[in-house]
């Protein structure tokens, strides 16, 4: 079933891993896809494996998520590419992790600057638009960091729960509209990120987990295409964790 024939979605990060993924289930549920990345490459890479399955579907953007008139001038792009825009998934995400004692301001800020204010930005971009949607969507990807800390990673645990109270607020901001604004809070998902981790940690990891396994990037697309659809339309405001049971 088509569920989002006729929309069209805005998805940051979506070069590769998750974002790469919720590219192409909006894809595949009808909808037209502007994929946005940091590369060229990446983004258009995506949007060509879209197009390859479903012609004429995507389209590729290349921006930096922390540079506001950047994303200022992709929005104006974007909306006189595809007319309008009914769905924004914040996905694109950043890490710098070290102990706070080593932290420097430029890790601080650079983890910031991409993950909450590129939220900001983008968000700031599509309102107008998402807001004359007839039941637009707003979903922002946090972690399940944001929820519980984890050393070695202040900087990404703040922008994660800043994103996560940022969606809450807009949930309230944009509900005389019909718009929703959700936000997924993955776990321990199989990506370039964490495959660089050793074999010990792990280990260590899975044995937190109840499930006792990884997710994949589709787990987190399928939920997006969920709440991206009609049938999500009376859920607004929540943090939706998918992590294998780590934080009930």
């Amino acid at each position: 079933m088509n569920l989002l024939e006729g929309r069209v979605a805005v998805v940051t990060g979506a070069g590769r891993g998750i974002g790469k993924a919720i590219a192409e289930a909006l894809a595949a549920q009808g909808a037209k896809v502007a994929v946005v990345s940091r590369t060229e490459a990446n983004s258009k890479a995506t949007a060509d494996g879209i197009n390859a399955l479903h012609a004429g579907a995507a389209r590729p953007y290349a921006l930096d998520v922390a540079d506001g008139e950047a994303v200022a001038e992709l929005g104006k792009t974007v909306l006189a590419d595809f007319g309008a825009v009914d769905i924004l998934v914040n996905n694109a995400g950043v890490t710098r992790d070290t102990l706070l004692l080593r932290m420097s301001q430029e890790d601080w800020d650079v983890v910031l600057n991409t993950n909450l204010r590129g939220a900001f930005h983008m968000v700031k971009a599509f309102q107008r638009s998402i807001l004359k949607s007839k039941g637009g969507r707003i979903i922002n990807i946090a972690s399940v960091v944001g929820l519980m800390g984890a050393a070695g990673q202040a900087n990404y645990a703040a922008s994660k729960a800043g994103l996560i109270g940022f969606t809450k607020s807009l949930a309230r901001e944009f509900a005389g509209r019909a718009v929703t604004a959700n936000a997924i809070a993955p776990g321990f998902i199989s990506t370039d990120m964490t495959g660089v981790l050793d074999d010990k940690i792990k280990a260590a990891i899975l044995e937190k987990i109840p499930l006792g396994d990884f997710g994949q990037s589709q787990d987190i697309s399928a939920m997006v295409a969920f709440l991206a659809g009609p049938q999500a339309r009376y859920i607004t405001g929540q943090v939706i964790a998918v992590d294998g049971g780590l934080v009930m």
